[in-house]
């Protein structure tokens, strides 16, 4: 097993242990860099009779090009690390869990969303299940809970987060360091500089050409660029295809590869009946702060920060719908009129948690109007809204409303479930619950 000296638990662990108990392939999906091959050994290495295959080596992957159907003969947990490099081991897959169907056969992982990969012959339907993994969350670096979405639905406007002592130039830190593993462990802003750097350059010249023929990288690199200027904004594809003299369709298909590698994600925007001068275009936001902000570096004006710490929020909202309780999604509100809330969560029930970001170490109450409109539009639909900012205390700001330290996003919570730090068998599988 290719193990690393220093390793930050995550929480993905218990949502692949859990998986591969009921499910005959588990897919570990996301972004360069994440650390989806270190989660996978980590979980394998618990698991008895377990095998790995590594298809960065030239000789597996050979083996498997050749004769794919031996390549994955095998008794126990297979992972199989960068599947996609690959595309016929997906059908002998397939074969194989159909006329043996017990659960945890299968543990892949892939640096693209796999399934919308051009050489990918075919899907996996009510035989898989895809965990996406993102780069470091604040809580994972610190050992805080992660709990906000959580707590927000559980406890609305109730919620208060405990003082942390961070200000504007510690978030901002935060957001431009990122979440990246090797990025979070080099100590110098130079060197992070050089991670990036490489991570860009690497992600264009492999990534990008597994998902499509793209022949002039110039223009996604100017891309890529204009994205991180206008982090946290709405995408307006007509103005974008316009700086850099391409068609509005080819700047539509180039973000979403972007998209497809992980680079960026788009949040769409939210409306119901009762919100019919809602504007329908999706925000975009980068999967990891501290891409933009290298990709902006000399950006020192107010609303460039602003953006970006709406990305930094927005990011670690992210993060945590992927392992919270509740069941959410994540959109945005804008209306014809200018009103505007950066993040809306969205619950099964339809209940509403209203988020706006700011950047300043003070709150008015100028800073709820968005939230105000919408409250008054959905009555007790509403379930709360909050604004999340530089400062330091949690105030509420009338029925519903309440200020909040951006850091209540990770220290929100009642810890990790035991069972997840100490490790537990995992049933007949002989799977075993750990930190990975």
């Amino acid at each position: 097993m290719r193990q690393g000296i220093d390793y930050t638990p995550r929480r993905a662990t218990e949502l692949v242990c859990d998986a591969l108990q009921d499910t005959r392939i588990v897919v570990i999906n996301g972004a360069r860099q994440v650390g989806k091959s270190t989660l996978a050994e980590r979980v394998l290495c618990q698991i008895p009779n377990g095998v790995a295959r590594f298809l960065d080596d030239p000789a597996t992957r050979t083996a498997a090009i050749e004769d794919p159907v031996r390549f994955i003969r095998h008794d126990g947990l297979m992972l199989i690390d960068e599947v996609q490099r690959v595309p016929d081991l997906w059908l002998a897959i397939k074969h194989l869990v159909d006329r043996e169907p017990r659960p945890g056969r299968f543990l892949l992982t892939g640096s693209a969303r796999l399934l919308a990969l051009r050489s990918i012959p075919d899907a996996l339907p009510g035989r898989s299940e895809t965990i996406e993994l993102w780069p470091l969350s604040q809580g994972e670096i610190d050992g805080e809970p992660d709990g906000f979405v959580d707590a927000a639905f559980e406890q609305g406007p109730d919620l208060r987060g405990e003082p942390r002592g961070l200000r504007r130039k510690d978030y901002l830190a935060r957001a431009v360091r990122g979440g990246y593993p090797e990025a979070v462990k080099r100590e110098t802003p130079r060197r992070r500089q050089r991670f990036f750097e490489g991570y860009i350059a690497d992600l264009i010249s492999r990534d990008i050409k597994q998902v499509a023929d793209i022949q002039r990288t110039g223009e996604m690199r100017r891309l890529i660029a204009l994205l991180a200027a206008q982090t946290g904004g709405l995408v307006n594809f007509n103005r974008l295809g316009s700086e850099l003299s391409i068609s509005t369709p080819t700047v539509r298909s180039y973000v979403e590869i972007l998209e497809t590698v992980y680079l960026v994600r788009l949040i769409p925007a939210w409306a119901t009946n009762t919100t019919t001068r809602a504007i329908a275009t999706p925000k975009v936001v980068f999967v990891d702060t501290g891409t933009a902000g290298y990709l902006t570096a000399g950006t020192n004006d107010d609303l460039f920060a602003g953006r970006l710490l709406e990305n930094f929020v927005l990011g670690e909202i992210s993060r945590q719908l992927t392992w919270s309780q509740t069941s959410a999604r994540l959109y945005h509100y804008r209306d014809r009129d200018q009103n505007e809330i950066d993040g809306i969560l969205e619950n099964n029930a339809g209940e509403i948690i209203g988020i706006e970001v700011k950047a300043s170490e003070t709150v008015r109450s100028d800073d709820f109007r968005g939230m105000r409109i919408l409250q008054r539009r959905l009555g007790s639909r509403f379930r709360a809204g909050f604004v999340l900012y530089c400062g330091q205390d949690s105030f509420s700001f009338g029925d519903g409303l309440t200020c909040l330290p951006i850091s209540a996003l990770w220290t929100t919570g009642t810890g990790w479930p035991q069972a997840a730090q100490d490790g537990i068998d995992r049933g007949s599988a002989g799977h075993r619950r750990m930190p990975d």
